[in-house]
């Protein structure tokens, strides 16, 4: 069975799916149409995952590859916020970072002195 949680967003609100008994579901307070308010805005929930997506990519971009790309999903948890997801597709966003190494830059010509 399916809950639908009450996030605010911006000056509105959105609706979404969570599986009954997930983790961070903790029965927050329910509308009269049934709906649970999850308690947070969403642009909070959402950044309980920034500091694992920072640190996956500060890791991966050490490793020094021409091209970096980090793939994950992130689903909704009520009162928890965010968690990554087990799998993309178990996630409500799919999250996908790139990174492309930067080109190395000529070296300027050293200037000739003149005597």
């Amino acid at each position: 069975m399916t809950e639908i949680l009450r996030y605010e967003v911006g000056s509105g609100t959105v609706l979404v799916e969570v599986e009954d008994n997930s983790f961070g579901v903790e029965r927050p307070s329910r509308n009269e149409q049934g709906i649970l308010d999850a308690g947070r805005r969403l642009e909070d929930a959402l950044s309980a995952v920034r500091p694992a997506a920072n640190a996956a990519a500060e890791v991966m971009k050490e490793l020094g590859p021409e091209h970096l790309e980090l793939q994950f999903g992130v689903k909704l948890a009520g009162e928890a916020g965010a968690i990554i997801a087990r799998t993309c597709a178990e996630g409500h966003f799919i999250v996908r970072m790139s990174f492309t190494k930067a080109p190395a830059t000529a070296a300027a010509p050293e200037e000739e002195i003149m005597l």
